[in-house]
């Protein structure tokens, strides 16, 4: 193995450079792995794009510590380890994938059982001391939490797990039944996840809404009864159709657009549940009346993917829960800049880099 790589590292908004740093040394406890790909997530576009919520503003702390490298949708194969042998009975050899957080084990939260809402909130790919994976090795800590792949899932499958156990924790979150009739805002590589682990529920009516026609040509392959356009199609008048007049009972904002959230307010029905899970760019501002007086709402969050990594890998071992179509494009690492701005063109979903 050589003793350095190359993986991109991000300085600074708009500051992500190739460099060739050192191969980490796993420690007592520690796994090296060498990955197959990595996905690129909202937040990572919008942590390389200057976001408040990374860099600090807006009353929020710096989240990201530099330099660090990115990247925490990735599997792949231990290559080295700090220990000969483990109690969880990993193995050099074996394929292998970490949820984000890495949870310090000592907080309130993690205390309590909420590991995935750990105060610290180390997440794969912000910090300098827990790099992530747009690299060819990484380091797992003693304290992630691993899942075993399988050897017939292939590279580009698995690197839908994380993005897909997010979603399915959304999907949790809305406590959907065959009686509901469900919106979801937004169906980038995360909305079509919730479209598939929402389906797999056999809600009374799925209708998605995105802007861009290749994805919701892609929602309604994977489940969507209707995928509709708001800037073209009239929403509102689609939900009352469906629902006698009420609104939709489940609202799924995941789009990342202030609006979304101000669209589901007017087409949720009283007393429905409002499940936000994006992560925005800009403040959303919106009438609070209408979730207390006016509707009654259940607001609920949804923060990353507590207990779902198993069963997403599950899911798209025995074919239930359906990937096809969502990761458009791969590029070579050095490419990482072109990959960024693919992210972002009609006819992409998911983009991931080989490294």
């Amino acid at each position: 193995m050589n003793r350095t790589m190359h993986a991109v590292v991000a300085y600074g908004p708009g500051d992500y450079r190739l460099k060739e740093v050192p191969v980490p040394v796993p420690g007592p406890g520690e796994v090296l792995i060498e990955v197959e790909l990595c996905g690129i997530c909202a937040g990572d576009i919008k942590a390389w794009q200057g976001g408040y919520r990374f860099w600090g503003g807006e009353g929020w702390e710096p989240y990201v510590e530099p330099p660090c490298i990115p990247g925490h949708e990735f599997s792949g194969r231990i290559v080295a380890m700090g220990d000969t042998r483990r109690e969880d009975g990993f193995a050099v050899g074996d394929r292998v994938t970490a949820e984000q957080v890495v949870p310090c084990g000592q907080c309130k939260y993690c205390r309590e059982g909420h590991y995935w809402m750990c105060d610290p909130h180390n997440v794969f790919g912000f910090k300098n001391y827990l790099n992530g994976g747009f690299a060819r090795y990484v380091l797992y800590p003693q304290n992630a939490i691993l899942h075993r792949v399988p050897e017939s899932m292939s590279a580009q499958q698995a690197a839908l797990i994380e993005p897909y156990a997010c979603a399915m924790h959304a999907v949790d979150r809305a406590a959907i039944t065959p009686e509901d009739v469900v919106v979801l805002s937004g169906a980038g590589p995360l909305g079509l996840g919730m479209t598939a682990a929402i389906r797999r529920l056999k809600p009374r009516s799925l209708i998605v809404l995105d802007l861009i026609a290749s994805r919701l040509e892609k929602a309604r392959a994977l489940g969507a009864d209707l995928a509709l356009n708001p800037k073209t199609d009239d929403v509102a008048v689609a939900v009352r159709e469906l629902t006698d007049g009420y609104g939709c009972d489940v609202y799924i904002e995941a789009t990342g657009h202030p609006s979304s959230v101000g669209q589901g307010l007017e087409l949720i029905r009283k007393m429905g549940r409002f499940v936000e899970f994006s992560v925005f760019n800009e403040p959303a501002t919106v009438d609070w009346s209408i979730i207390g007086d006016g509707k009654e709402l259940e607001i609920r969050g949804s923060s990353l993917s507590p207990g779902c990594y198993g069963r997403v890998i599950e899911g798209f071992a025995d074919g239930t829960l359906e990937s096809r179509g969502v990761l458009t494009h791969v590029f070579d690492l050095k490419d990482f800049e072109k990959a960024f701005r693919t992210c972002g063109e009609p006819g992409a979903v998911k983009v991931a880099l080989r490294p």
